[in-house]
């Protein structure tokens, strides 16, 4: 099994090394970054399985960061704090965070609280094809809206005509950015485990999307092939 990947974000070298360490030690694979602009870039440009944020930091926030992170993103998010104030802990949580944790902590608590919102995310993930039950009913990104309730999708304000099965593997791409799903796994997702078929209805389904989609198909913007691995959607 792939190892999950944390990203710590924290200016405390001893801190940052202790739950590095803590993490590690529990199976996770870490990166760390010692200021938030650093931080932030890293957490939008990578995947990871879960974010763990200090507040004070340099060149950005925690705050700040979270907000960026959950405007393009669905990754668990904690914040870590120094202070025991509620209003710290509500403006984070208010911001997008999942959770906070206050220093000095229990690094197994970290590592349990860790291990808690990974396994919630990949349960609702796997439930509902979406990072999220809270997500807004309209996703715009480019020049791309989607209308989840309506089932309408306009490109430029133009809507196009998709049939069920491109809107829902748009749709699932669309709300899991930036992850790779190979075909195996599309095809259980839009078309069912249970389905007869072949996979490679995904490849037809894929180039069916970005004519629709895309304004040049030898150089697709959303929707992305990783080769030998599968696809994944690119928000703008």
């Amino acid at each position: 099994m792939e190892s999950k990947k944390v990203l710590i974000i924290e200016d405390d070298v001893n801190i940052a090394s202790l739950e590095r360490d803590y993490l590690e030690a529990n199976g996770y694979v870490t990166e760390t970054e010692y200021n938030g602009s650093d931080g932030l870039k890293t957490a939008l440009n990578d995947d990871f399985s879960c974010v763990i944020v200090d507040i004070m930091l340099p060149g950005m926030d925690g705050f700040e960061i979270c907000r960026r992170i959950r405007k393009e993103k669905d990754v668990p998010l904690i914040i870590a704090t120094a202070k025991k104030e509620d209003i710290d802990k509500i403006r984070g949580l208010g911001l997008g965070a999942d959770d906070y944790i206050v220093k000095p902590f229990s690094p197994s608590e970290l590592v349990a609280r860790v291990s808690a919102h990974i396994n919630r995310y990949e349960r609702l993930v796997s439930k509902n094809g979406e990072a999220s039950s809270e997500k807004n009913d309209i996703i715009e990104t480019g020049s791309i809206k989607i209308d989840k309730p309506a089932r309408r999708v306009f490109v430029d304000g133009k809507e196009i005509i998709l049939s069920n099965k491109e809107f829902d593997l748009l749709l699932f791409l669309a709300t899991n950015p930036n992850i790779v799903f190979s075909r195996d796994q599309l095809f259980d997702r839009i078309w069912g485990v249970d389905s007869f078929g072949e996979t490679s209805t995904v490849t037809v389904h894929i180039n069916k999307l970005r004519e629709k989609i895309e304004k040049d198909m030898s150089k697709p913007q959303y929707i992305e092939t990783v080769w030998g691995a599968g696809y994944r959607f690119c928000r703008l």
